[in-house]
């Protein structure tokens, strides 16, 4: 069966449906990652975005019950280049179709991917459609396309209610508890925190302070997200009255509401950072490492106050800032994934300072 690819400024892919069937709208963007495929479509900074992978063959192992970073897809479109129909990995339990089909996620395969990534590489993201209707006309889509916003997908993808995941085994971390703000986290994020020994109390996005510090945690985490870190309001509000009064460790979107509750400034990044291979520097230790990253916005650099802030971290690739430490408050936030899945575990060190600042904050 025939489906299409059109994007806002008229550009037209033909290729095979794969997944369900229908019309889908969202944000076109592309991921360089050439494995975790099933990560990327649980993944809730996905939510309202059709994503496109680079690498050319996808659904070569299948889908799992354990690698999903949220309870379902949260992409709204899913475009590759070859669908393999002969998925071979001793923990699959079904194919990718099927998994789409099941949670009504649509697919476009055969098209040329690496085209389409070139023009959003040119012209920055856009807005798109996926259809499978065999008689397309882009004319009869395009209002709709360029209407198109992703409104209040934080509200969206959290947790829905407060919920305990207690340590899975003893570690660095034994006996403290985390306060995990859910701003659309993937749960890579719990089971790192859980391996070190940590009780995790996750709690949905807009969850007054009062109640947060009410299970009396000895740290703060703030998730990653998805949408524009503007639009997080009361998240901003929140994190806030919670600096300097325990530990806060950000990650992606909160890292950049942190920097948005201290006055900096966030932009929308042309064509994002999504993939596994994006090199970072550590400025304090002097030494580059490989990171994952799924993100469309940035801290700007002129607007950091050099009083309160400091740049950790910067991307080897176009200068952006990856990571900043706060130096009146107990709290450092970076843009990457150090959690990954999929990625480099290179970065995971960092749950290991939120340990020890955890401790220090606890000792003082």
């Amino acid at each position: 069966m025939k489906a299409f690819l059109a994007l806002e400024d008229g550009t037209i892919f033909e290729g095979k449906a794969f997944g369900a069937r229908g019309d889908i709208y969202g944000e076109v963007v592309f991921n360089t990652g050439m494995t975790g495929y099933q990560e990327v479509l649980t993944d809730p900074s996905y939510c309202g975005q059709i994503v496109t992978m680079t690498y050319p063959l996808i659904g070569n192992y299948g889908i799992n019950i354990d690698d999903v970073e949220s309870v379902k897809p949260q992409v709204k479109g899913f475009v590759i280049r070859e669908l393999c129909k002969t998925p071979s990995n001793w923990r699959s339990i079904e194919d990718l179709n099927d998994y789409l089909v099941k949670n009504n996620i649509i697919g476009i395969e055969g098209i040329d991917t690496r085209a389409l990534t070139r023009i959003i590489r040119d012209n920055g993201t856009m807005k798109g459609v996926i259809s499978t209707d065999e008689n397309f006309e882009i004319s009869e889509h395009m209002n709709k396309i360029e209407n198109y916003e992703i409104i209040s997908p934080v509200d969206e993808v959290t947790i829905k209610k407060m919920e305990l995941q207690k340590a899975t085994s003893k570690g660095i971390g034994d006996g403290l508890k985390v306060a995990l703000l859910d701003l659309g986290l993937k749960r890579n994020i719990v089971r790192s925190l859980n391996k070190r020994g940590i009780n995790v109390y996750i709690f949905p996005a807009k969850t007054p302070v009062s109640e947060i510090l009410a299970i009396s945690p000895d740290g703060i985490m703030l998730s990653n997200g998805p949408g524009d870190p503007k639009d997080c309001v009361e998240e901003i509000d929140t994190i806030k009255k919670l600096s300097g009064v325990k530990p806060i460790f950000g990650i992606c979107l909160g890292h950049q509401l942190t920097a948005l509750a201290f006055n900096a400034d966030t932009t929308r990044l042309k064509y994002g950072h999504r993939g596994c291979n994006h090199p970072v520097k550590d400025l304090l230790k002097d030494k580059t490492y490989i990171t994952s990253q799924n993100h469309g916005y940035t801290i700007v650099d002129s607007s950091i106050d050099p009083e309160t802030m400091e740049v950790s971290h910067k991307n080897m690739n176009d200068g952006t800032i990856e990571g900043i430490r706060y130096k009146n408050v107990p709290l450092f936030t970076v843009q990457f994934h150090p959690e990954a899945s999929p990625g480099p575990a290179d970065t995971g060190y960092l749950f290991d300072e939120f340990v020890e600042l955890m401790r220090r904050f606890k000792n003082a």
